[in-house]
């Protein structure tokens, strides 16, 4: 293995190196765990409210303090495990996941659960930019660390994808807190797994962590959402409104002027001078927005409209979540081809269709027209996008830098899904006839606001699709990508 002179890897003098398919297997477990808990609760999500007297907003903060923990503290994390060690992070990240989850499982109380998820987030900030990290350590730039990051991608695809039909079975079987029991056994088998497989690495460099920008961030993306959350109740025009949303954005504006201050940043803003990192990074946050979201909308639909039971609501996810799959592998075929940037917009475009199409749904709809037919196209889309953006985004990366754009690419997506869920739930909230929440008494007003969602997510990706044309670059960081 090549290695870089700013790359450390520390042998294991007693143990022989694991072959790359021990090291693929560890570092997309990893990764299947932290995205696949993104999306599990979403089938569980009735059987919670009726469990533990949750409100409908305060579903939403069930996805939503998983998801703003792990956005917010991922780039830490990045940095964390280029400055401590690959594979120590990747532990420690996925112990504090694991005993996480056994917490949120046995939750007595709404604020037990919201607790434990917020923790379960700060575990997988810290894991997951290890395993893209480990991976591209461990194979050298070229087709094969591009059909690698292939694999990468399309387990966290597919993760997210199976949460519907995982927390489905489990819901429906055992009960909602098996969503979040399941990973206690599964992470302690990959704990054992990457303790023994995986060769320690790191950043050569001596720096520190910078943990006010990290707790900024999240603290501000934290409040933003709330803030948009409000409008449900409230009205953008509120006091109730406007004060979170006045103080998340000042908090995130206080975090940029911190990172461009400090000689440490957490990330460093001249990142962002590399075009192919800045548009891939923009897109990603884009996509994240209108794409996160699908599940949450998806699962609502067929469970509180179409009346399925929880099992039969993942069951009617099983296409989509092969499709992205699918995508996921197709993309590397094709970047040589049509380059990265063609094929992320070209995945985007058929999203969007995809997107477009859903927002037709009925309260009366058929399974074939109104789940399965459309939810492939917005997966085969979603697939085919995120490993060309990806590649883009860690291509134009220094080697000591590689934890941190890995972790930034995870921000981009999931923080643009966690604000995008609360502006999409926002949106179905107006749209909904007779009602300023999630829950009507109409499944026709139900529908419609799912409805007009889907349509909004469809001109997100839209507006995606222009920034990939007019800031990604068709230069050096494309041809570096894609190159044989």
């Amino acid at each position: 293995m090549v290695q870089s002179p700013t790359d450390i890897h520390i042998a294991q003098p007693t143990r022989k190196t694991a072959p790359l398919w021990a090291v693929m297997l560890a570092a997309c477990a990893g990764q299947f765990l932290v995205v696949l808990d993104v999306s599990v609760v979403n089938t569980a999500l009735p059987s919670m409210r009726a469990d533990l007297g949750m409100s409908a907003i305060g579903l939403q903060w069930v996805v939503n303090a998983y998801s703003i923990a792990f956005a917010g503290f991922m780039l830490l994390g990045g940095r964390a495990g280029d400055l401590f060690g690959r594979k120590r992070m990747f532990l420690v990240g996925l112990g504090l996941f694991t005993a996480a989850s056994l917490a949120g499982g046995l939750a007595q109380a709404d604020w037990q659960l919201l607790a434990a998820r917020a923790v379960q987030g700060l575990g997988a900030a810290v894991l997951a930019p290890s395993t893209l990290t480990i991976l591209t350590s461990a194979v050298p730039e070229g087709p094969a660390r591009v059909r690698a990051i292939g694999t990468w991608s399309a387990v966290g695809a597919g993760g997210g994808a199976a949460g519907g039909l995982v927390g489905g079975v489990l819901t429906d079987l055992l009960s909602w807190r098996w969503v979040l029991l399941i990973n206690v056994p599964i992470g302690a088998l990959v704990i054992v797994a990457g303790a023994v497989w995986l060769s320690e690495s790191r950043s050569g460099q001596a720096r520190r962590l910078d943990l006010p920008g990290a707790v900024l961030v999240t603290a501000g993306l934290a409040t933003l959402a709330y803030g948009i959350v409000q409008t449900e109740v409230e009205g953008w025009t509120a006091p109730a409104t406007l004060a979170p949303l006045g103080a998340g954005l000042a908090l995130l504006l206080l975090f940029l002027l911190v990172e461009a201050r400090t000689r440490v940043p957490l990330m460093p803003l001249k990142l962002f001078k590399v075009r192919s990192v800045s548009a891939a990074n923009a897109s990603m946050f884009i996509c994240g927005g209108a794409m996160f979201a699908m599940w949450f909308f998806m699962t609502l639909y067929a469970q509180n409209v179409l009346d399925y039971s929880p099992l039969k609501a993942g069951l009617a996810l099983i296409p989509s979540s092969l499709t992205v799959v699918v995508g996921s592998k197709l993309a590397p075929r094709l970047m040589p081809r049509l380059g990265a940037r063609n094929v992320s917009m070209l995945g985007i475009l058929i999203a969007a269709a995809g997107f477009g199409w859903q927002s037709t749904m009925t309260a009366d709809g058929t399974y074939i027209t109104s789940i399965m037919l459309p939810g492939i196209v917005m997966m085969l889309g979603a697939g085919l996008a995120s490993t060309p953006l990806a590649s883009l985004a860690t291509s134009g990366a220094a080697p000591g830098d590689a934890g941190l754009v890995s972790g930034l690419i995870n921000t981009s997506r999931t923080m643009g899904g966690s604000l995008g869920l609360s502006v999409l739930s926002t949106v179905a909230a107006s749209h909904a006839a007779g009602s300023g929440s999630l829950a009507p008494v109409s499944p026709e007003a139900l529908t419609e606001g799912y409805a007009a969602a889907f349509r909004t997510s469809a001109f997100f990706l839209l507006a995606g699709v222009v920034v990939m044309l007019l800031w990604m670059p068709r230069g050096t960081a494309e041809r570096r990508t894609t190159s044989a």
